[in-house]
């Protein structure tokens, strides 16, 4: 091994057998004692070009780059920093995304030799095996995680965000006809769970949102509820008990969400009738009951399971004759039904809670062809209804110059 003489502060590189390497002053730790920061490469030039790249970030207050780190442990770490800052059921969503996708697929490969490449090969994988949608989320989550380290001046961009976005394409999924609807209202009018079956229908509530419905939202009087909650299972990640996962009512986060719906005076009388079905229940509970204020609790007032409300709506419908569907497809039944009915977009969109127009547009712009072609046909009927139809000009003659 081979070495340079150096100066007090100076870099250092020199030859260690067929690699070079090179260790540069960074500054002074806890103890007062200087840190220095080492590379390696195989050519003395690239060594340079590293320890530039190093200076270069400290000039503007980077932080060293970490060349050791891998994505998967990154992620981990990152994970780590989100308890308290996001909702339970989204850090959920964030852990197994990471865990089932980012981390098999790219957790091995160094942070900051992370490419464009490395992530669009992985996308392309996941598209042969999950649907658009499913593939869109886990990019949402790697280039959320990536922003971080390029905040923390670990990565000098994020790739994540510039990897090929999949393409969605528009599923119009099943709605119920006017006519399955009815058959489907009167079949369940009895249930106990009747009135959030007709809720969730006319107003496209989320299956979460209308078991998380409140008895304080609801207003007989000014003729409203508000949605404000939702019931959500979520990771247990309590250390005294055994149950992995857990029921809570959880307040709605954003400002689209959390909405008031105007009721009819027949949905209304129908609230007032599961009012006093509801509280012949409690009473019959009695001591058993758990009073949490929902309007669609189990029988001894906690909170329904979504799951479990899924599979009793699927036994509801087949009952209905109309087969298997799922709670969500009310959701998409209602939203489809106050289209047809004239119902202006953007009010669709403020019932549904999205948190834009343009999702709305996205999801539902193809029930809207009836009005596109209604508008058309009103501006045509406007410009030429009183003019004479214009004839088509013939082909010019030979003599005729072409301009």
């Amino acid at each position: 091994m081979s070495t340079k003489k150096r100066g007090h502060n100076e870099d250092s590189i020199y030859k260690d057998g067929d690699r070079w390497r090179g260790a540069i002053s960074i500054g002074y730790g806890p103890n007062g004692e200087r840190v220095r920061k080492k590379v390696s490469g195989k050519t003395r030039p690239e060594v340079v070009e590293k320890i530039r790249k190093i200076r270069e970030g400290l000039a503007k207050g980077l932080p060293v780059p970490d060349d050791k780190i891998t994505v998967g442990a990154f992620l981990d770490r990152w994970l780590s920093t989100l308890p308290g800052h996001i909702a339970d059921s989204t850090l959920d969503d964030y852990e197994d995304t990471v865990r089932l996708h980012l981390k098999p697929g790219l957790g091995r490969h160094k942070l900051t030799a992370l490419t464009v490449a490395h992530v669009d090969a992985l996308w392309q994988a996941k598209r042969e095996k999950y649907k658009p949608n499913s593939v869109r989320i886990m990019r949402a989550v790697l280039r959320k995680a990536l922003g971080q380290a390029e905040r923390e001046g670990l990565v000098a961009r994020n790739v994540a965000a510039l990897s090929m976005p999949p393409r969605l394409n528009t599923d119009e999924g099943r709605t119920l006809t006017v006519d399955q609807s009815h058959k489907l209202l009167d079949s369940v009018a009895e249930h106990r769970m009747g009135v959030l079956v007709l809720l969730s229908l006319v107003f496209g509530l989320r299956r979460g949102e209308a078991l998380g419905l409140m008895w304080s939202g609801f207003d007989p009087e000014a003729r409203t509820l508000r949605v404000t909650h939702a019931v959500k299972r979520v990771k247990n990640r309590g250390t005294d008990t055994e149950r992995k996962t857990k029921l809570v009512i959880a307040e709605l986060k954003t400002r689209k969400s959390r909405r008031t719906l105007c009721l009819t005076p027949q949905l209304v009388d129908a609230l007032k009738r599961h009012k006093s079905a509801h509280n012949k229940e409690r009473l019959h509970a009695g001591q058993d009951w758990t009073e949490h204020g929902l309007i669609f609790p189990t029988s001894f007032g906690n909170p329904s399971d979504p799951d479990t409300f899924s599979h009793l709506f699927s036994k509801l419908t087949q009952k209905a004759g109309l087969g298997h569907w799922h709670p969500h497809e009310l959701r998409h039944s209602g939203a489809s039904l106050m289209l047809a009915q004239g119902t202006p977009l953007h009010v669709v969109s403020d019932v549904l809670g999205h948190a834009s127009i343009a999702i709305t547009k996205d999801v539902y712009g193809h029930l809207m062809e009836g009005d596109k072609r209604a508008a058309t046909e009103a501006i045509s009927g406007a410009l030429l209804g009183r003019l004479a139809p214009l004839a088509p000009r013939l082909a010019p003659t030979d003599t005729e110059e072409i301009g």
